[in-house]
C-alpha cells in the first residue's frame, strides 16, 4: 500500500473518532467538509440531505457564494451525482474529467482540470437521507481501501445524524412540556382578560416565533387584540395590518378562514408571490414585505365548539420553517389559551354586570339640610373584583337626617348584590321608622328569616338637631369618630353587638351629643385596617388625621382624612361619610 494511502487512511480514521462525538449537524458539518476531504486530498467538498422532493446541501466548501447559492437546493428529478446516489443508494465514483462531463455533460463546467470524484450515500435503517461529494484533483482515483473507508465514514456520518436529530427532538419535546407547563400556570394567575390576551402573545416569543398575533371574534369580525414581537420597534407595524387591511371574509389563506372552519393553517414557506396574492394594494406588499415572513402558521382557539379567535406564529428567520409538528404544539398551547380566555371573558362580563350594579346602587354624591352637612367619599379597590362597601343618607321632614355605611364580607357579584338588597332595605325600614333601634331589628329579622351566605355590618345614624343628639346603632361595624368643634377627637365605643342577622336579643344603641361644628366620620375597614398591626392602631390613626380640620369645608377635611390613611398596597374598597351639625 502506497505511503500516501496509509496517511490518508490514518487521517480517516481520526475522522471516524470525530463523527462519533459530533453533538450538533453544524459540527458534523464540518467535520466533513474539512476534515474528511483533506484527509483524502479533496478540493470541493459537499454534504447533502435529502427533504421531500429535492436535496439541500447543507455544507459546502471549495466553491464561491454565487455557484454555491446555485446548488443550495437540487430537485431530485434532476441528474446530478448526489440526487443519483440518494435514488440508489450506492457509491459513485467517477475517475477523470472525461468520465464525469461524459455522464454528466450538463455538469462539466463545474470540473475543474484533471480530477476524480467520489459520492457515497448517507445510509441508516434502511434508507437514504443523503450524500457526501467529494471531488479529488489529479489523475487516478482513490485507493480502493480509501473507498471503503469513506462507505464507513459515511455510514458513521448517517447514524451521527440520527443520534443528533434525536437528541434534538427529546430535548424539544422537553422544552415544549415546560413550555406548556409554565404556560399553563402563567394562564391561570390572571382573570383580567387584557392581560391574559397580552400573555398568550408574550409566551411564543422568541423561542417558538418571531412575532405572534392574537385575533379574537367581536360581532363577526376580527379584531386583533394583542401583537408579541422580538423586534419591538415592529409591534406597531404588525398591529396596523389588521387595522388598516382588514381581512377579506371571503379568503380561503387567512385568519378567517380559520374561524369559518375551526381548521388550521400552516404555511411552511412563505414565498413573495403569495404575499403579492394576499396584498390589497402596493402599501400593504410594502409593509408585508418589511415584515419578512417566512414561515406561518394559524390555530384556532377553540372552547365549547366555538372559534372564539386566531393565534398566529410568524417566523421570519429562514431556519425556522414551521412544520406539521410544529403545528400540533401550537394547537396544544391554543387549547389553553382557549380555556384561559374564555375564563377571562367570563369573568369580565360578571364582573361589569357587578360593576353596573355597584354603581347603580350607590349615590354619587349625598344632600345637606340647613341643619347638616355631609360629605361621602368612595374608592374600590385595585383589584379586579367589585365589594360590599355601601353608604347613603337623606334628609326626613322633620329635619333630622338619616345617614349610614355599611360592608358586605366577601367580594364578586354575590357580595355587590347582598350590598344592593341590604342598602335597599335599610332606605325602606327607615322611610317607615327611622330610629336605629327599629331600623336594625328589622334588618336582623331580615336577615334571620331569609338568610344570607355574607356576614353585613352596619352603622347606622339618625341625627337630630332640634336635640342636638346623633342616635347610633352599631350592628358589627367599626366606631365612628367624631371631631369636636374645639379640636378634640373621640372615638365612640365598639360594636354593640355583631353583624346583622345575629343579635337575638336586640341591640341596645347610643346617644351621642352633636353641637354645633362637630363632625361624626363613619368609614369602612379597608382606610383603617392593615395586616401587620391590630384595630385598634388603624382607629388611633383616623382620630389622629381628624385632628386640625375642625372648620374646614366638609369635603375638603374628608378628602385630607382618606389621603391621610388610605394604604394602596392594601388591597381593599374603601367607603367614608361625615356629618357636620351646622352652626
Amino acid at each position: 500500500m502506497p505511503r500516501q494511502v496509509g496517511e490518508n487512511l490514518a487521517q480517516l480514521a481520526r475522522v471516524t473518532s470525530d463523527l462519533a462525538t459530533a453533538t450538533s449537524v453544524e459540527a458534523l458539518t464540518k467535520i466533513v467538509t474539512h476534515h474528511m476531504a483533506d484527509a483524502v486530498g479533496a478540493t470541493i467538498a459537499a454534504l447533502a440531505l435529502t427533504e421531500d422532493d429535492h436535496v439541500r446541501i447543507i455544507g459546502v466548501r471549495g466553491l464561491d457564494a454565487p455557484e454555491a447559492a446555485q446548488w443550495e437546493i437540487i430537485p431530485m428529478d434532476r441528474r446530478t451525482t448526489v440526487t443519483d446516489v440518494v435514488r440508489s443508494g450506492q457509491r459513485l465514483v467517477l475517475v477523470g474529467a472525461d468520465a464525469i462531463s461524459s455522464r454528466y455533460p450538463d455538469l462539466v463546467n463545474a470540473v475543474r482540470g484533471e480530477r476524480s470524484t467520489v459520492t457515497v450515500p448517507l445510509r441508516v435503517a434502511g434508507r437514504t437521507r443523503g450524500a457526501i461529494h467529494l471531488s479529488i484533483p489529479g489523475p487516478g482515483g482513490p485507493h480502493p481501501a480509501e473507498l471503503e473507508f469513506l462507505d464507513i465514514l459515511a455510514d458513521t456520518c448517517a447514524q451521527a445524524f440520527e443520534r443528533i436529530e434525536a437528541s434534538a427532538v427529546a430535548a424539544k419535546q422537553t422544552a415544549r412540556l415546560a413550555f406548556l407547563a409554565e404556560a399553563s400556570i402563567a394562564l391561570a394567575k390572571s382573570l383580567d382578560l387584557d392581560a391574559t390576551i397580552r400573555r398568550v402573545a408574550q409566551l411564543a416569543v422568541p423561542d417558538f416565533a418571531d412575532w405572534c398575533a392574537i385575533d379574537v371574534v367581536r360581532d363577526g369580525k376580527l379584531r386583533r387584540l394583542a401583537v408579541a414581537h422580538v423586534d419591538p420597534a415592529k409591534v406597531e407595524l404588525a398591529m396596523s395590518l389588521q387595522e388598516r387591511w382588514p381581512p377579506d371574509p371571503k379568503s380561503r389563506y387567512g385568519a378567517m378562514e380559520v374561524v369559518r372552519t375551526g381548521t388550521p393553517l400552516l404555511f411552511p414557506v412563505i414565498t413573495d408571490a403569495m404575499l403579492e396574492a394576499a396584498a390589497q394594494d402596493e402599501e400593504h406588499l410594502k409593509v408585508s414585505r418589511e415584515l419578512n415572513l417566512r414561515s406561518a402558521l394559524a390555530v384556532p382557539l377553540l372552547v365549547r365548539g366555538r372559534v372564539m379567535g386566531v393565534i398566529t406564529w410568524v417566523s421570519t428567520d429562514e431556519s425556522r420553517r414551521y412544520d406539521e409538528d410544529d403545528l400540533r404544539f401550537a394547537e396544544h398551547l391554543a387549547r389553553r389559551s382557549a380555556s384561559a380566555l374564555d375564563n377571562a371573558e367570563l369573568y369580565s362580563q360578571t364582573l361589569a354586570v357587578a360593576e353596573q350594579l355597584q354603581r347603580a346602587v350607590l349615590p354619587h354624591s349625598l344632600v345637606g339640610t340647613p341643619y347638616w352637612d355631609v360629605s361621602c367619599w368612595y374608592e374600590p379597590s385595585g383589584r379586579t373584583e367589585v365589594g360590599g362597601d355601601f353608604y347613603d343618607g337623606f334628609a326626613l321632614d322633620d329635619g333630622r337626617f338619616v345617614a349610614f355605611v355599611g360592608d358586605v364580607m366577601g367580594r364578586g357579584v354575590q357580595a355587590a348584590a347582598a350590598m344592593a338588597q341590604v342598602r335597599a332595605a335599610v332606605l325602606a325600614f327607615a322611610s317607615v321608622d327611622p330610629r336605629p333601634e327599629a331600623v336594625v331589628a328589622k334588618l336582623d329579622g331580615m336577615i334571620q328569616r331569609y338568610g344570607t351566605e355574607q356576614l353585613v355590618t352596619l352603622a347606622y345614624v339618625l341625627a337630630d338637631p332640634e336635640a342636638g343628639v346623633a342616635h347610633l346603632a352599631n350592628a358589627g361595624h367599626l366606631p365612628p369618630c367624631i371631631l369636636r368643634a374645639d379640636g378634640s377627637v373621640e372615638q365612640l365605643p365598639f360594636a354593640d353587638g355583631p353583624p346583622l342577622g345575629l343579635a337575638p336579643d336586640g341591640r341596645r344603641g347610643a346617644a351621642v351629643p352633636m353641637g354645633p361644628g362637630d363632625m361624626m366620620v363613619v368609614v369602612t375597614d379597608g382606610l383603617v385596617e392593615r395586616r401587620d398591626e391590630d384595630l385598634d392602631a388603624g382607629l388611633g390613626r383616623l382620630c389622629a388625621a381628624l385632628r386640625g380640620v375642625e372648620g374646614w369645608p366638609l369635603g375638603q377635611a374628608l378628602q385630607h382624612v382618606v389621603d391621610a390613611l388610605r394604604d394602596v398596597r392594601y388591597d381593599d374598597d374603601v367607603a367614608a361619610l361625615a356629618l357636620r351639625r351646622t352652626g
